[in-house]
């Protein structure tokens, strides 16, 4: 890792002076950008079924699509930020995930019949997942880039503070503006936010890529594939909570759905700001198998939750859970590539948590349709316990 290259530097010329913790400008452009990915979370569920009059299977369709998306382009994204730094992935990704926000307004226009307007929305969805690939991939590793490799951890609790600050920000936000405004105002906003997290992220400083020997996406895959599929498991929940919350609490005639995101935003950002640094510490195993079986319980409460208060505190402590996974996992992934391959390994690592939000939307929209909507956060327990157990087997893991 590198100091902050200026124009015409050469980075070879001054030895590596890392951050104690991430730029502020790194993280500020990454929450502005993911609030873009919050925004229209409570919201598409809602058109898709209320206004489209489609069912839960083309909503689950509708949010997992966007991550359909944003795992086939991690490699591409992987490869750019190794190659040419992650400012440069973050800003390609902020001006397309903009142009995904644009397609979502166009989708709100009233002269669209329902399945038009679906397909604009599918096709916006698509749009905003490979830029989210790239902005997600280019922020993470240009933080790693700030802070050096022995805060690994740090950074990535730090960036993931700002995604789901945006997240629990954002939802209720989007919320809000969809049902006093309606869905034009909501997707204004997924334009707005990219373009302000590309302002941001222009004055921010750049940080070199380490050189070296360059692996094949399918080999660095191949490296940290366990890794991934723990953090996969632990998505399972949160894929439940983002497409099916809204839903879940109008069946119940809960009245505060746009505060699930902030319930589970309040548990993963608390857990991220005090306890971030163990697994730099203590090692990320032992934090990833606690913080997978806390997960399983907060699903487990709101699978059974007979009053609001109760499901709103199962979101709560599904964020407690969850907040750990990714760097204690992401600690371990980069221990197994080399330095070039950074880059690589964290668009091959959060592609798993893709897969997770890919294929669970739907599967849930089907468990839904035949269960209930409650039994969606039984698939998210179970898929909790297996990946703790997971964690269990990896080699060198102490819990």
């Amino acid at each position: 890792m590198s100091p902050p290259v200026l124009d015409g530097a050469n980075p070879a010329d001054s030895a590596p002076i890392h951050l104690s913790r991430p730029a502020p400008g790194i993280i500020a452009a990454l929450f502005c950008g993911y609030l873009a990915v919050g925004l229209p979370l409570p919201v598409i569920p809602l058109f898709v079924h209320d206004k489209l009059g489609f069912g839960n299977l083309v909503v689950g369709i509708a949010i997992g699509i966007q991550f359909l998306a944003t795992v086939l382009t991690r490699g591409y994204s992987g490869r750019l930020t190794d190659s040419h730094g992650g400012k440069r992935a973050a800003l390609q990704g902020a001006v397309t995930c903009a142009f995904g926000g644009l397609l979502y307004l166009v989708a709100a226009l009233p002269a669209l019949s329902p399945q038009v307007s679906l397909a604009v929305i599918i096709l916006g969805r698509l749009v905003a997942g490979f830029g989210e690939s790239q902005f997600v991939t280019g922020c993470v590793s240009w933080s790693i880039a700030s802070v050096g490799p022995k805060r690994a951890g740090k950074s990535m609790s730090w960036t993931g503070i700002a995604m789901f600050a945006a997240l629990a920000i954002g939802a209720p936000i989007g919320m809000a503006l969809y049902q006093t405004y309606g869905l034009e105002a909501a997707m204004v906003a997924c334009i707005v936010a990219p373009i302000m997290a590309a302002a941001i992220a222009l004055g921010a400083s750049s940080y070199t890529t380490p050189t070296g020997t360059r692996l094949p996406f399918y080999r660095v895959i191949g490296q940290i594939w366990k890794e991934g599929l723990g953090l996969m498991l632990s998505g399972v929940g949160l894929s439940g909570l983002t497409a099916f919350a809204s839903l879940y609490f109008a069946e119940r005639g809960w009245a505060h759905a746009g505060l699930v995101m902030t319930a589970f935003g309040i548990g993963f950002i608390f857990m991220r700001a005090v306890f971030g640094h163990l697994p730099d510490r203590i090692g990320g195993y032992r934090v990833a198998f606690w913080s997978l079986a806390i997960e399983a319980i907060g699903q487990a409460l709101l699978w059974a939750a007979p009053i609001e208060m109760v499901a709103l505190a199962g979101a709560l402590v599904t964020g407690l859970g969850c907040a750990l996974v990714f760097p204690a996992l992401g600690v371990e992934a980069l221990k197994r590539v080399l330095p070039a391959n950074r880059g690589s390994a964290m668009g091959a690592f959060v592609a798993f948590l893709d897969i997770a939000y890919g294929v669970a939307g739907p599967l849930a929209g089907v468990i839904a349709g035949q269960f209930g909507y409650a039994a969606v956060y039984i698939l998210g327990a179970a898929a909790a316990v297996i990946g703790a157990f997971l964690v269990l087997g990896r080699r060198g893991a102490k819990v």
